[in-house]
């Protein structure tokens, strides 16, 4: 029954939220057969979330030989999605990772053991393929690494969602989640009601707001890994042209302080230089409701310095700016598991996009019971990943 001045819809499957994860989750659930509706607090991919935006890195680089395997399946649903919609989602660039906080030799051995392309080269050598970045040491180069466009990835998936009878309800935002004799009742903020006899959530960072009202066993609430939800920082540098390259690739460089990545820039900066940015390098805010879109000054402070010593072949002014979500566990894995009809996928990590694809496999069989997430990924599990970027 819909709330007052409501309207009311009925779906065996509920997906909350239409980011890159909720996305990815509706399309493959309606693909088995499923009857799925996706709820979404405002529009997919929204701007003040975390799947937004023209350029995420795509990197098979974890020390980790089973992250490296999630990358590769990923990456093939990627190419899926282009293939069946006609959309172009990845720009392949290559991708270095260099400093001490990246461990390239090790990172090669991960990717060679699952079999992807690579190079190990000194750090002379890279500077003279790549004369726009300043080696910190031994480089690690993977041909396949790539940016992907999460904006454009997003309403893909949803476009394949819709074609196999999964509907989209945009500006519905959950106020609660009730369980029923038959499954859940979802109400909207503004009185709408979805009944559904299993829900996905994936919230982001919303999800801080929303945990503790879901409709959880009381021990599965309780071994709910923190989430950290900080407001992260990017900015956009031009190219010197001065300076001759193959073109950019993809960089991560592991310093003494944070991780910093670059990557070429989508059309949401003018396509006109690089988007860089340290990876944890925001502020805690409690929860996305608290994201003010204010960039940090002290931040860019350190980026812009970190282009100036690192990167020669930028200029050290940036000409754009932009803040996103990173909604994170302590151990930057995953969180994908559920109980009793209600699944929950999230945090994504900071680093989630790339997999996002492969993330919407793994919940739609966990949400039907055809299997489980991996281990490191589950509530109270042996929980553990490799940390990411972008």
């Amino acid at each position: 029954m819909a709330g007052a001045g409501g309207r009311a819809e009925v779906s065996r499957y509920l997906v909350v939220g239409a980011g890159l994860a909720g996305a990815a989750t509706a399309w493959r659930l309606a693909e088995r057969g499923c009857e799925v509706t996706v709820v979404e607090r405002a529009v997919p991919a929204a701007p003040d979330g975390s799947s937004h935006g023209s350029a995420r890195v795509l990197r098979y680089a974890y020390a980790e030989r089973a992250d490296v395997e999630m990358v590769v399946r990923a990456a093939a649903g990627f190419r899926e999605l282009e293939r069946r919609t006609g959309t172009a989602l990845l720009r392949t660039t290559g991708a270095l990772d260099h400093g001490p906080g990246r461990d390239p030799r090790a990172l090669a051995r991960a990717v060679a053991a699952a079999g992807v392309e690579h190079e190990l080269l000194s750090a002379a050598a890279a500077r003279a393929r790549w004369p726009q970045v300043v080696a910190d040491g031994e480089v690690l180069f993977h041909p396949g690494g790539a940016v992907l466009d999460a904006e454009g990835t997003v309403r893909a998936m949803l476009d394949l969602a819709r074609a196999a009878g999964a509907r989209v309800l945009t500006g519905w935002a959950l106020e609660r989640l009730q369980r029923t004799g038959t499954g859940f009742t979802a109400r909207s903020r503004t009185g709408d009601v979805v009944d559904a006899e299993r829900v996905v959530v994936c919230a982001g960072g919303w999800l801080p707001d929303l945990l503790g009202g879901l409709p959880l066993p009381p021990g599965f609430l309780a071994a709910f890994p923190p989430l950290e939800v900080t407001q992260e920082n990017a900015f956009h540098f031009p190219c010197r042209e001065e300076h001759p390259h193959e073109g950019w690739p993809t960089v991560a460089h592991g310093g003494p302080g944070a991780t910093v990545y670059a990557l070429p820039g989508g059309r949401d900066a003018q396509h006109r230089g690089l988007k860089v940015a340290e990876h944890h390098g925001g502020r805690p805010i409690g929860a996305a409701s608290a994201r003010t879109g204010a960039v940090d000054a002290e931040n860019r402070a350190r980026v812009t310095e970190h282009v100036r010593r690192w990167m020669p072949g930028l200029v050290p002014e940036p000409y754009a700016e932009t803040t996103c979500l990173y909604t994170t566990t302590p151990d930057e894995a995953f969180v994908l598991d559920g109980a009793d009809g209600l699944t929950v996928v999230s945090a994504c990590s900071g680093h989630g996009a790339k997999f996002a694809p492969l993330l919407g496999e793994l919940a739609a069989d966990v949400a039907t019971g055809a299997g489980a997430a991996p281990e490191r990924f589950r509530v109270g599990g042996a929980r553990g990943g490799g940390a990411g970027n972008g």
